[in-house]
């Protein structure tokens, strides 16, 4: 465990102490002075309708030690002690960078459009195999969540971080922070083409995850992803590229994939050897972040049979492809973390892999996808066709084009559609068809609140 004093967050933030002990050391640091505990270090954040910066004396009444504020004047408090810096967003970011530069250890970082949290699940999971892990909390992978992350490292002998974006330049941020030793990048899809204009564009910021690694690091990329394959082919010959996948030739590969409501099981193929792998969860999306798991398994010399034992054990971030069973039989599939053209391309594949005596999806608004808002859901419409769908019940004026298409392709099926206006209604047409057998899909953007709906139906 590496200690940070007062002294040192004075030095590295070019801060100004108000009053204290400058040999204090730096403990827990929280941001919400709800979760203070006796002596933890609380930052003040400005947010949107609070600034945290003006709750330092609650903090202190809560247990804190040390307050790192800025943009107030703070009184002196006898006996705690209090920074002062130009601006604690920024301060945090460079104690971050500071403690991380403490630890010889290795620093997976994963990006992606999506799976993100469950790739970074799966990998902690096998990297715990031989190490002691911290690793992102939920999906606290931002300009704030990322440094928080970091700065719970104590004795930790391993970190995976999970980098998110909107724009360009905020994973340059993170990765010259976290200053990864190894990063993946799950897939390159639609997520953020509302302000990033073009997938292109969005491989564009992901790659600006190598600017905080060494030379000669290892990159582990999805080779069936088509931009991900053009990179890489490109990049083979002067960059340390490991590639996965199913379908183009990769050096981790899966094949004979069988999938089940709660497991997938594939043969790993690898250095001319096979084994059989065990993912706890359906989907073939699931085989990918497991085969990107396993390569950062092998870059950082695990055995294989324990690769393959934290596979097998991984416990998922709820609401990721969560299976529930109801009281009268039907399985529920929990997708509603969030939702993008891809994720959902990706769940009704998984939908239509497994046995049920029929399959529904209760499908809701894919957000933030502006002018491709239209275009994508009546994708997500021929993915329902494709995908041999029974019953389709949505919710929201966007998913309106997902019915749209599916009547204008398949006008005289068998295929139920209810489109509703509340995910109250929605509940209420669920029950009404649900039978013992049936597998239903759950799945909308963060903000429809389609948990509400799986609560409504999980009894």
């Amino acid at each position: 465990m590496k200690d940070i004093t007062v002294k040192d967050i004075i030095n590295v933030c070019r801060g100004k102490l108000i009053c204290g002990n400058e040999n204090a050391i730096l403990n827990n640091v929280e941001k919400d002075t709800k979760l203070i505990k006796n002596g933890d270090t609380y930052i003040g954040i400005k947010g949107e309708n609070v600034d945290g910066n003006t709750l330092y004396e609650k903090a202190f009444e809560n247990g804190a030690e040390i307050c790192i504020i800025s943009g107030i004047e703070a009184k002196k408090i006898e006996g705690k002690t209090i920074i002062q810096v130009e601006d604690s967003i920024k301060a945090l970011q460079q104690l971050a960078e500071y403690k991380r530069s403490l630890y010889n250890i290795p620093v997976i970082a994963v990006t992606g459009s999506v799976g993100k949290t469950t790739t970074k699940d799966i990998i902690a999971s096998v990297m715990s195999q031989k190490y002691k892990v911290l690793k992102t909390s939920g999906n606290m992978n931002n300009h704030i969540g990322l440094p928080m992350t970091i700065l719970k490292l104590k004795d930790h002998e391993a970190l995976v971080v999970e980098m998110g974006m909107n724009h360009f330049g905020e994973i340059s941020v993170l990765t010259n922070i976290a200053q990864p030793t190894m990063c993946v990048i799950s897939n390159i899809g639609t997520s953020h083409i509302e302000s990033l204009g073009s997938r292109e564009n969005i491989l564009k910021a992901k790659l600006e995850i190598l600017e905080g690694m060494g030379e000669n690091q290892p990159i582990a990329v999805n080779n069936d992803n088509d931009l991900l394959n053009d990179w890489a082919k490109l990049n083979k010959q002067n960059k340390n590229v490991i590639t996965y996948g199913i379908t183009n030739k990769s050096d981790v590969m899966a094949k004979d994939i069988k999938s089940f409501k709660d497991k997938s099981i594939f043969t790993l193929v690898v250095n001319s050897k096979e084994y059989e792998i065990e993912v706890p969860v359906g989907g073939k999306h699931f085989v990918y972040n497991a085969l990107c798991a396993i390569c950062v398994g092998i870059e950082n010399n695990i055995e294989m049979k324990k690769i393959i034992e934290g596979v097998r054990n991984t416990e998922l971030t709820k609401r990721r492809m969560e299976v529930i069973k109801n009281e009268i039989g039907a399985t529920i599939i929990n997708d509603t973390y969030n939702a993008s053209y891809d994720s959902v391309k990706a769940a009704l594949e998984y939908l239509n892999s497994v046995e049920a005596k029929r399959r529904i999806a209760i499908l809701g608004d894919m957000l933030a996808l502006g002018k491709y808002e239209k275009e994508l859901h009546e994708k997500v419409g021929e993915e329902v066709i494709k995908n041999k769908i029974d019953i389709l019940i949505t919710v929201g004026k966007a998913s309106s084009n997902i019915v749209k298409r599916v009547l204008e392709l398949n006008r005289n099926a068998n295929m139920k559609i209810y489109e509703c206006k509340s995910n109250e209604e929605a509940i209420e047409i669920a029950n009404g068809e649900l039978r013992e057998g049936d597998i239903v899909l759950v799945k909308a953007s963060n903000a429809m609140n389609f948990n509400e709906i799986v609560k409504g139906i999980e009894k």
